[in-house]
């Protein structure tokens, strides 16, 4: 298994995973958006299969929060550890960027993956009502992060954007 940043070649495999979500899936125009343009941190996952698993992590300028903002393993895959890896991952990158918090929504009736966070740091933090396209409301859940320190001997700081490097408060 490789983890590795995700480029546009990318783009066919990451919208076949984006299938596996009931609803607001990302477009493929949406993945372009980010790959090329966006402030984020887009993670792939492959296998032999190809790509199994990507994260998505939005960074916004002025703030020590990312944003985990899709995350999916190919079902035939899941439960082999493969998502607590591509998570390890984000955090770690987020940690470099200076990020202290880590946030997401989660639907309320995805149970597994609401294991899954809290099995790995995250806090429930409240609700928004109506967030997704057919009116379900999110959960929002919360992690503190790991300081950028005990991650910058693993892995070596990404080249900054052009735009300024998001979340970097250092």
């Amino acid at each position: 298994m490789l983890l590795r940043p995700a480029d546009t070649r990318d783009l066919d495999a990451l919208t076949r995973l984006e299938q596996h979500f009931p609803s607001d899936r990302l477009s493929r125009a949406r993945f372009r958006y980010l790959l090329r343009h966006g402030r984020a941190d887009v993670r792939v996952c492959e296998h032999e299969d190809g790509v199994i698993g990507n994260a998505v992590v939005l960074y916004r300028r002025g703030t020590t929060i990312a944003r985990l903002y899709s995350f999916v393993v190919r079902p035939d895959y899941q439960r082999r550890g493969i998502a607590r890896l591509l998570l390890q991952a984000v955090e770690a990158e987020a940690g470099v960027r200076g990020c202290r918090e880590m946030r997401l929504e989660v639907r309320p009736d995805n149970a597994a993956a609401i294991r899954f966070y809290l099995k790995t740091g995250f806090s429930l933090a409240g609700r928004i009502e109506s967030f997704y396209e057919d009116g379900t409301e999110a959960l929002k859940m919360n992690k503190r992060l790991v300081a950028a320190e005990k991650f910058s001997a693993l892995s070596p700081p990404p080249p900054h954007p052009a735009s300024g490097a998001p979340c970097t408060t250092l």
